[in-house]
C-alpha cells in the first residue's frame, strides 16, 4: 500500500516556487485575504495560507471585516483590491455570513485575480478545456498529487462522492479533460445516489469529498483502488477524514492520510496560482 504524502509533495512544490520568486527582479507577488467575522476554523485556514506565503516569498495581507458587514461594503473592498497594482490574487474566506450572497461576491472578484478558481469565467474555462484560467485549488491539488505519485488517470474510472462547487464539480471537469494527467471516466455520486456502495466499488480511483467523518468504509472500496480523502472533520477525537483510514488502507493500493494528504496541496496550489497571476502581470 502506497501512502500518498501530500505534505512532502507540497513542500517540494513550495521550494520550487520559493526559488523562482527569489529571482523576481520587480516586486514580490501579492495575495490578499478577506476574513469576515471571527469564525475560528476560517481564522486557522487563513493563518496557514499566510504562513505558506511567507515561506515562498509572497507578500500577503489580511483584511479583517466585521461579521455584520453589508454586501455593498464587502464588494467595495473587493473592487479596491481589484484595482491594487501590488495584489495578484484575492481570496475571500468562506463560509460567508447569512446576509452575504456568495455568488455575487465570487463574481465581484476580477477573474484574473481569482486564484481560488471559483469565478464563473474560470469555472467555464475549466469545463470547456480552455487554458489561461485558474483551476480551483483543491481539485488542482488532487490532480497534481495523483500525477506526482505516479498514479495513472487515463482510462480509469474515478468516482467522486460529493458534488460541491469547491471540489466535486471542478474535479470532475478537470479529470475528464482530454489531456495528460486526466482523460478519466468520471462519475459524481452524492446523497441522492442509489446503490452508492455498489458504485463506489467500481472505482479505480475513489474520491471522498462529502464532509462526513469515516463515511467511506472498507466495504465501499474495491481491492487495489486508489483512495483520495478530501474531508477534514473536527471530532471529539481530533481531525478525521471522510474515509475510515485504518480499515480502508488494508485494501487500497494507495491512500491519502488526514491530515497530511490533500490539505497541504490545496495551499501549494493557491501559492502556485498566485505566482502564475503575478507572472502574467509582471512578465
Amino acid at each position: 500500500m502506497q501512502l500518498i504524502d501530500g505534505k512532502k509533495i507540497a513542500k517540494e512544490i513550495q521550494e520550487t516556487l520559493r526559488q523562482e520568486i527569489a529571482k523576481a527582479k520587480k516586486r514580490k507577488p501579492g495575495l490578499a485575504f478577506i476574513l469576515i467575522g471571527e469564525d475560528p476554523p476560517s481564522q486557522t485556514y487563513v493563518a496557514m495560507k499566510k504562513k505558506g506565503c511567507q515561506q515562498v516569498g509572497i507578500h500577503s495581507e489580511v483584511l479583517s471585516l466585521p461579521a455584520d458587514i453589508t454586501q455593498k461594503a464587502l464588494i467595495a473592498e473587493i473592487e479596491r483590491l481589484n484595482q491594487a497594482d501590488h495584489i495578484d490574487g484575492i481570496l475571500v474566506q468562506q463560509p460567508f455570513p447569512k446576509q452575504i450572497d456568495a455568488a455575487a461576491i465570487i463574481e465581484a472578484i476580477d477573474p484574473s485575480k481569482d486564484v481560488d478558481g471559483f469565478h464563473p469565467i474560470n469555472m467555464g474555462k475549466l469545463l470547456l478545456g480552455v487554458t489561461g484560467g485558474f483551476v480551483a485549488c483543491t481539485p488542482l491539488g488532487i490532480a497534481t498529487l495523483l500525477e506526482k505519485s505516479g498514479i495513472e488517470t487515463g482510462g480509469k474510472h474515478v468516482v467522486i462522492v460529493g458534488r460541491s462547487n469547491i471540489v466535486g464539480k471542478p474535479l470532475a471537469a478537470l479529470l475528464m479533460q482530454k489531456k495528460k494527467g486526466a482523460n478519466a471516466t468520471v462519475t459524481i455520486a452524492h446523497s441522492g445516489t442509489q446503490n452508492l456502495q455498489a458504485l463506489c466499488q467500481q472505482a479505480d480511483i475513489l474520491v471522498a469529498a462529502l464532509g462526513t467523518p469515516h463515511f467511506i468504509n472498507a466495504d465501499m472500496a474495491k481491492k487495489g483502488a486508489v483512495v483520495i480523502d478530501v474531508g477534514i472533520n473536527r471530532t471529539s477525537k481530533g481531525l478525521a477524514g471522510d474515509v475510515d483510514f485504518d480499515n480502508v488502507k488494508e485494501i487500497a493500493s494507495a491512500i491519502t492520510p488526514v491530515p497530511g494528504g490533500v490539505g497541504p496541496m490545496t495551499i501549494a496550489m493557491l501559492l502556485s496560482n498566485t505566482y502564475e497571476s503575478y507572472k502574467k502581470r509582471c512578465g
